[in-house]
């Protein structure tokens, strides 16, 4: 079996263990379409949170706690700048995830693609699912803000809305920087193309989800797939599993709520990407031309995850 999975985040690695967990690597290929929206330049490395969240998280060495980061994590060398005064301030670079960082801003340099390195630096942790990201292209999400201190609007990159802001001053919209010239990474829309079902995990729709959709090529190819498309509601009982997604709805004027998140995304037989939706069973959506499905929806461990796995494929009309 083929599977395509558009993932962003932790919510989305901890999704990928139980697809995993269903379908091992022996048999099936499961390819990851990970978001880039939030990758930065930062003390002159270059630093994509998600794809490192997805491979630390499949290849064993994730932090268990904060459920990013990498495990045993020291901070001498954000110590160090601190003390030397650098800026920003407000981002912390453990000392294990520096070596990571190391590697891939000496290949980006060498002039190797994003996607190339992805691979190398995966060839350690063996995820047993291929991590690709949407693009090798630059496509980083800024958000539009209304600064503290001077009134002023001004856009700022994602991670200083969400790490030194904690998503906690005005907000007026978010863009997807590049994102319009930018084009899928090689392997991409052929994955979706080729796939017996294509899920999109439970992460953030409007910075996870929806940095993805924003490179164009993506949605088309979710559009025109002969597989189903199956999403997995981030949203249970009113609010987010995990992250701050509640706030980035907020933005975009769309409740947080199942159901709105659903009818957000669209049915596919319409304007939209969807074929299925899944929703926690406490919930209630109805999302015009989309199967709606209530089952729990908490991943508590990867078999329980795997479990949801299943349940998309029913409605997808395949077996694992």
């Amino acid at each position: 079996m083929k599977v395509t999975v558009l993932v962003g985040g932790v919510g989305g690695a901890r999704f990928l263990q139980g697809v995993r967990a269903l379908l091992p690597s022996d048999d099936h290929r499961v390819t990851a379409v990970v978001n880039v929206g939030d990758d930065v330049w930062m003390h002159g490395l270059r630093i994509c949170p998600d794809l490192d969240t997805c491979m630390y998280t499949l290849g064993g060495g994730i932090d268990p706690d904060r459920g990013w980061g990498h495990a045993n994590e020291s901070w001498n060398a954000k110590e160090e700048l601190a003390a030397y005064g650098a800026k920003p301030d407000w981002f912390g670079l453990g000392d294990r995830d520096i070596a990571t960082h190391l590697i891939r801003s000496q290949m980006l340099r060498a002039g190797y693609p994003l996607s190339a390195v992805t691979e190398a630096l995966c060839n350690r942790w063996q995820p047993g699912v291929t991590l690709l990201p949407v693009t090798d292209d630059r496509a980083e999400t800024h958000v539009v803000i209304t600064e503290p201190d001077s009134g002023e609007q001004k856009a700022v990159h994602f991670q200083e809305w969400w790490v030194r802001y904690r998503a906690n001053v005005p907000t007026h919209s978010f863009a997807y920087v590049g994102a319009e010239q930018a084009k899928p990474a090689p392997g991409v829309t052929e994955a979706i193309e080729e796939s017996d079902v294509v899920l999109l995990a439970p992460s953030n729709p409007v910075v996870s989800i929806g940095a993805i959709l924003s490179v164009p090529g993506i949605r088309g190819a979710l559009r025109t797939t002969a597989a189903r498309v199956v999403g997995l509601s981030p949203v249970v009982d009113g609010k987010p599993l995990r992250g701050m997604a509640d706030e980035c709805l907020d933005v975009i004027g769309v409740e947080t709520t199942a159901e709105a998140v659903g009818r957000h995304y669209g049915a596919r037989s319409a304007t939209g990407i969807l074929d299925g939706w899944m929703i926690h069973d406490s919930d209630t959506a109805d999302v015009p031309g989309v199967d709606v499905r209530a089952v729990p929806l908490l991943m508590t461990d990867p078999q329980t995850t795997a479990g949801m796995v299943r349940t998309a494929f029913d409605i997808a009309g395949v077996a694992p």
